[in-house]
């Protein structure tokens, strides 16, 4: 028998619960399905799923396909009326293994979406198996609280909600005792992590009991984080816990302080600015990432200019550029639109820049000394999350963590060698 197949689309959120989904179907016996976890951040994403699901009939006319994730959440009619989708399930219930038993049973509900508006907690879920023998992404919260106007994530994801810290450290040290070197938080919105949990707990004080608690764990990197609900914990941890990885992804949107406020985000550029260049004082390794949208609506080639120029203020290393795209159901939808031909030129604009500055960066890890962790395929990744070919280096195996250092860079990737 056979696992089935998920097909995962969108966040490390996803890529996770991809995971429990893995293992509930395969319980279930349902070796024969095709899982589809889909994503709704953008309409195009929602587009992509559909594209991906009439392919997937196409070549696997005996498949049995089952559609979950954030877009079915949203749209569970759009999915339920495709030809070939046989069951549509939605977030909350994509994670229970009685689910995936009631599939198994002949016949089975085809649409199965509640209200997540009312769901108030998440479960903890534990993973005996692990894809990668490298690094494992762990859920410690999810759902969002924030209205932001561009967001349609809120109405799939519910209400924010913490998993238990004290779950958390047992899923670690789990994930560690079977051989994985390095873990990844993951959520919907991590940095809001604690306020539901008794004990005033936080997401730095969680990364604290992480790393006190589980100390065979060799690293811990955080997904994508909110700069302006950073905490103390949090802060202190990145200048002097050398475990957790000097790697932030930042969700930033925009460099203009007009837009940032049309679209309901919780800071202003100056926060931004500041929190980079406190976070540098404290780890000099530092290396920031960060969510940047093009052509908002109302958004003028002054305001775009601003994006741009953040990224020098911040000293920003990865960009990950969203051309704006219209998502039906939030308050943006209805400003003032940019022109399509816009969008697309200001999109190209800030990843021209983003790999401008990818470049430097790289160019200037050759020769420096570095901790990589080898990925499957002789593929390794540095602390600062760059990826370096290493296998002309005798590819070391998937999980050790090898001494190397960067002969050269071949676009965005480095080429090492074990040092010496």
């Amino acid at each position: 028998m056979s696992d089935p197949e998920v097909i995962t689309l969108g966040c490390r959120l996803n890529a996770f619960e991809s995971e429990v989904i893995r293992r509930h179907a395969r319980d279930a016996g349902l070796d024969d399905a095709i899982i589809v976890n889909t994503c709704a951040v953008t309409g195009e994403a929602v587009r992509k799923a559909t594209q991906t699901i009439r392919k997937l009939r196409r070549d696997r006319p005996n498949a049995r396909i089952i559609v979950t994730g954030c877009a079915a959440q949203i749209e569970p009619e759009r999915f339920a009326a495709m030809d070939g989708v046989d069951h549509v399930i939605g977030n909350d219930d994509k994670l229970k293994a009685d689910t995936f038993k009631q599939l198994s049973i002949a016949g089975g509900e085809r649409v199965v979406v509640n209200d997540i508006m009312s769901v108030r907690e998440t479960a903890p879920h534990m993973i005996d198996f692990m894809q990668s023998k490298a690094r494992a992404f762990l859920q410690i919260q999810n759902g969002c609280d924030h209205r932001c106007t561009f967001c349609i994530i809120p109405y799939a994801r519910g209400p924010s909600r913490s998993v238990a810290a004290g779950d958390i450290v047992a899923q670690v040290r789990r994930v560690v005792e079977n051989g994985v070197p390095e873990v990844v938080l993951t959520g919907v919105d991590i940095t809001s992590y604690g306020p539901d949990l008794p004990g005033s707990m936080t997401l730095g004080k969680l990364v604290r009991q992480i790393l006190k608690h589980v100390p065979d764990l060799k690293r811990l990197r955080l997904s994508s984080i909110d700069q302006v609900e950073c905490d103390a914990d949090l802060l202190a941890a990145i200048g002097d816990e050398p475990r957790l990885m000097p790697h932030f992804h930042l969700s930033m949107q925009s460099g203009d302080d007009m837009i940032l406020k049309r679209m309901k985000r919780r800071h202003l550029r100056r926060d931004a600015v500041q929190f980079c260049n406190a976070v540098r004082k404290l780890r000099s390794d530092v290396v920031f990432g960060a969510d940047l949208i093009a052509g908002f609506p109302t958004e003028t080639e002054e305001m775009f200019e601003n994006s741009l120029s953040i990224v020098d203020a911040c000293g920003l290393t990865f960009l990950h550029v969203f051309p704006y795209s219209r998502r039906v159901g939030t308050p943006a939808a209805m400003m003032p639109q940019v022109a399509g031909p816009e969008i697309k030129e200001r999109a190209a604009r800030l990843r021209h820049k983003g790999g401008v500055t990818l470049t430097s960066y790289l160019d200037g890890q050759i020769g420096v000394p570095l901790d990589v962790l080898m990925e499957n395929g002789g593929i390794g990744r540095t602390p600062q999350f760059v990826e370096m070919d290493m296998r002309n280096a005798g590819a070391p195996p998937a999980g050790a963590i090898v001494k190397a250092r960067a002969l050269r860079r071949e676009g965005e990737r480095l080429i090492g060698e074990v040092a010496a």
